[in-house]
């Protein structure tokens, strides 16, 4: 869960969530236009009107945020069952003037204050059947009596509520980052499941509480992962796959009560994101090490690419090589490195790792394996780790002396940490890119 983006489509499941039925997908806006042509009238005050399509937009909007079908299993966004969601009639009539103003609004929607969320803004008719939500019937009323659409909707949901005007637009797409996070996954989508699963813990003490967060998917990480595969019978193997991923979405959305006009709300430092930032010219910092990292070692095999110092400093060598590799794979040639960006020069020295000759490792040094480190490792790589950080302590007193056994454990990571407080990055204790890097660059004195 991140920034709420007002999708461009909308599936709808033409009946019952559990029952075989047609899914139709169709445009977001020509889907408000459709519900709100059926759940009032287009005779009503304006102010009514806006009202009620806002809150339709909101509970749409909640449906899709916290995935509450997808989550379930489900390959649609929200059903035309009116006891569960709203009423949608697929080719149905639509009114001219609830059309017009619903492409003027189609991008506001309800947030309580300090959440980020869309209210789940339940509403019902106000005399057949009754809620705790907006009654349809007495936005009427109060729009008769010169109450604004916000002053109407807050009658209703309370004093709390805001809007949030001229969202981004953008696909609808789902949450799931499309690989399974393990030990060694590092990025934003990890630190979201390590979020989740704290807060799960609340309601399931037997999960482990994750102290370190972080973007590195650590053993503690995988641990309460193991645990909670355990409690909702899921495989337990410590991995994030697209069955525990949604599970835990599901899970948290329940405990947090996401889909609930109560609901407990999701705060901005719940979804705020740590590390998919763009990096352009200018920039400074451990990301902008690995991405340096990563282009100078493809160097060695794309002569087109011009060789760069790892330096942390996003200058202009950097921005050249950025162009090229963009051009080199038909990219837009910007010289900004966003998440997409990052990906593909990421998975272009995996590949490189992967074919890469025996005899070309004494010149260039050990290459960074493609995962981070972490507790519990054990190998070759942390065998190398730790005999780089006992050189390193030869320079930097401070760094503890390890036993090369190749078992990445306690020990082993304090000695990482101390390093990483040396180099002035994240003290997360899992051996990255730049941690890699400065560890070679030091153990064979290249």
């Amino acid at each position: 869960m991140a920034e709420v983006i007002i999708p461009e489509t909308i599936t709808v499941h033409l009946g019952r969530p559990n029952t075989p039925a047609e899914n139709v997908t169709v445009e977001f806006t020509e889907y408000i236009k459709n519900v709100a042509s059926n759940e009032i009238y287009p005779t009503w005050p304006e102010n009514a009107i806006r009202a009620n399509i806002t809150a339709q937009i909101s509970f749409a909007l909640n449906r899709i945020y916290t995935e509450y079908y997808r989550s379930r299993g489900y390959d649609f966004d929200i059903t035309d069952n009116t006891s569960i969601d709203q009423n949608y009639v697929h080719g149905g009539e639509v009114y001219e003037n609830i059309s017009q103003i619903t492409d003027e609004i189609f991008n506001n929607y309800l947030v309580r204050t300090g959440s980020v969320e869309p209210l789940y803004a339940q509403f019902c008719d106000g005399y057949l059947t009754s809620c705790r939500g907006l009654s349809q019937w007495g936005t009427v009323e109060l729009a008769n009596r010169g109450f604004s659409p916000l002053d109407i909707l807050r009658y209703y949901y309370g004093d709390n509520i805001t809007m949030v005007y001229n969202a981004p637009v953008g696909e609808n797409t789902q949450s799931y980052p499309g690989v399974a996070l393990r030990r060694g996954s590092f990025g934003d989508d990890v630190l979201t499941i390590k979020r989740e699963l704290n807060r799960i813990s609340q309601n399931y003490p037997a999960i482990p509480k994750i102290g370190s967060l972080t973007g590195v998917y650590d053993l503690e990480t995988e641990n309460a992962v193991k645990k909670f595969q355990q409690i909702f019978s899921l495989d337990s193997d410590g991995i994030v796959g697209k069955a525990t991923w949604y599970k835990i979405k599901m899970i948290y959305a329940s405990v947090k009560r996401l889909s609930e006009i109560t609901g407990e709300g999701l705060a901005l430092s719940e979804v705020e994101k740590r590390y998919t930032r763009e990096l352009s010219l200018g920039a400074r910092g451990a990301d902008v090490e690995a991405l340096q990292y990563y282009l100078a070692f493809l160097g060695y095999f794309y002569p087109d690419l011009p060789p760069i110092p790892v330096t942390g400093y996003f200058g202009t060598l950097t921005r050249d090589a950025v162009y090229t590799f963009q051009a080199n794979r038909g990219m837009p040639v910007t010289g900004i490195v966003d998440a997409n960006v990052f990906m593909r020069i990421e998975q272009a020295y995996q590949n490189a790792v992967r074919d890469l000759p025996p005899n070309y490792r004494s010149a260039i040094g050990e290459p960074y394996p493609g995962r981070f480190i972490v507790e519990g490792d054990r190998g070759d790589d942390v065998r190398l780790i730790q005999r780089y950080l006992n050189d390193a302590a030869k320079l930097y007193p401070d760094i503890p002396a390890v036993t090369v056994d190749g078992i990445f454990g306690a020990k082993t990571k304090n000695a990482v940490t101390v390093f990483q407080r040396v180099l002035g990055i994240e003290q997360n204790g899992a051996v990255g890119p730049v941690e890699w890097a400065e560890l070679v660059k030091i153990g064979n004195n290249l």
